[in-house]
């Protein structure tokens, strides 16, 4: 009883490929987290508080400003819609902050994409991996996921977005189908708003 070998040199390369690809995934994911505590510590200091606080008028800026960067940063979450609800609530303009928030919040999120793209292969060679492979690399099924994952307010979505990275989907499909999922989000946020108001 004899055991049948693998084709020589196979196994090991199998092992070279995973573990570079797992080494790009590591380095992508440090370098966020890094990112993300500079950014942590920044807002700590005295000239970002004077800056937050010369905002306090610009609700359009601040609203872009508080998306952007809530989401860029997916080490330390931050539950930023009540406080979007809040400034839909004090605005004059709540239809264009659903708009420029879904913005802001878009762009931040390409830091999660990029963080994936970074571990591109990692997540192939499970049940799982294969099936997100399969529906975020068919473009309108991918779109459409995306949509579906940004939309809820739950911060899943940072997953998501290094699955869409990894699995190598086009970044403008990606950033289209986020956008569109967080316009969705802010455009009931505003309706709630002038409904609550009215």
């Amino acid at each position: 009883m004899t055991e049948e070998q693998p084709a020589p040199g196979q196994p090991s390369q199998d092992r070279a490929v995973r573990r570079r690809s797992l080494l790009r995934w590591g380095a992508g994911l440090a370098a966020l987290v890094a990112f993300n505590v500079v950014v942590y510590l920044l807002f700590g200091t005295q000239v970002a508080q004077e800056l937050l606080a010369r905002l306090e008028g610009w609700a359009v800026p601040g609203a872009f400003l508080l998306a952007f960067l809530t989401n860029v940063t997916v080490a330390f979450p931050v539950p930023y819609n009540p406080i979007v609800l809040q400034m839909m609530e004090a605005s004059d303009v709540p239809w264009l902050l659903a708009v420029v928030v879904a913005l802001g919040a878009s762009l931040g999120e390409i830091s999660g994409f990029l963080a994936g793209r970074a571990g591109r292969g990692s997540f192939q060679g499970t049940r799982f991996g294969d099936w997100v492979a399969r529906e975020l690399t068919h473009p309108m099924r991918s779109f459409w996921v995306v949509v579906a994952v940004s939309a809820p307010p739950f911060p899943a979505f940072d997953v998501a977005g290094m699955a869409a990275g990894a699995l190598g989907m086009r970044w403008w499909l990606f950033f289209s189908g986020a956008f569109t999922g967080r316009l969705i989000r802010f455009a009931i946020f505003a309706a709630f708003t002038v409904w609550v108001s009215t």
